[in-house]
């Protein structure tokens, strides 16, 4: 028995588009899953889709209403959802006391409220099933606070995700849901690359990951997929810390 297997596990992936949630999707898929894409981005979501083999909603995560929409919508086409992975998310690295209220209202309706809609709304069908896997990506900076560049309402936001996770692991467990977090450290995505190019940044985090390098995306999906299988059938409310060595110190 391949305890990673995925066959006839239907998964959704917000923010599935690009990135580290691009590589999350095709990971699915390798070990057999159903994916669907969820992104604010048709365009690029549409494309994702075509190349991985894929199905693609338009989804705004801050949408509780789209989010109930679009779900129903995949669950009526796919007959269930087994995993949820909430991975759409967004960065301002704004001084605490220059951020206006738009903007870390702004982050945290995308990084945490929207990881909660979703939540919520699958977890009825999930509950209703008696089973199902939620994984919500955080970050290592909900566990600890980057320098040098300032990201206040990030942290606080991923912070949140991960006692978000915790809750509905402990209010959920008895019922077959489980609920797990991903703390992932700096990723060679775009938007991390282009913090690299600042020469004070770059050596400040290259310096402070024992392992000495980012983390390439293709690093974080085998993670996801442990934790949606039954090769994790004894984990909730963990959260899972893929960060080169970044928080031991």
């Amino acid at each position: 028995m391949n305890l990673f297997d995925l066959s006839g596990k239907v998964c959704i992936v917000t923010g599935g588009a690009q990135g580290i949630g691009y590589a999350i999707s095709r990971d699915l898929i390798s070990h057999g899953a159903t994916v669907y894409i969820v992104d604010l981005n048709p365009e690029v979501g549409k494309e994702a889709a075509r190349t991985l083999g894929a199905h693609f909603k338009t989804l705004n995560v801050t949408d509780s209403g789209q989010i109930a929409t679009v779900f129903s919508e995949i669950v009526q086409e796919a007959g269930q959802v087994d995993v949820l992975v909430n991975n759409a998310g967004i960065v301002r690295n704004t001084p605490a006391e220059n951020t206006p209220d738009a903007e870390w209202d702004t982050i945290m309706q995308v990084n945490l409220t929207g990881v909660f809609a979703c939540c919520r709304t699958i977890g009825m069908h999930m509950l209703q099933r008696g089973q199902g896997s939620i994984i919500n990506i955080a970050s290592m900076s909900g566990i600890i606070s980057n320098h040098p560049q300032p990201q206040a309402a990030y942290n606080t936001s991923k912070a949140g995700v991960i006692m978000l996770s915790k809750s509905l692991a402990g209010e959920w467990a008895a019922k077959g849901v489980r609920v797990n977090a991903i703390a992932p450290g700096y990723v060679a995505t775009p938007l991390t690359k282009k913090g690299m190019e600042t020469d004070e940044w770059r050596e400040v985090w290259l310096s402070t990951i024992p392992m000495g390098r980012l983390a390439e995306p293709e690093e974080i999906g085998p993670g996801v997929v442990y934790l949606a299988s039954q090769a994790s059938s004894y984990v909730t409310g963990s959260v899972l810390t893929i960060d080169g060595g970044y928080t031991v110190w």
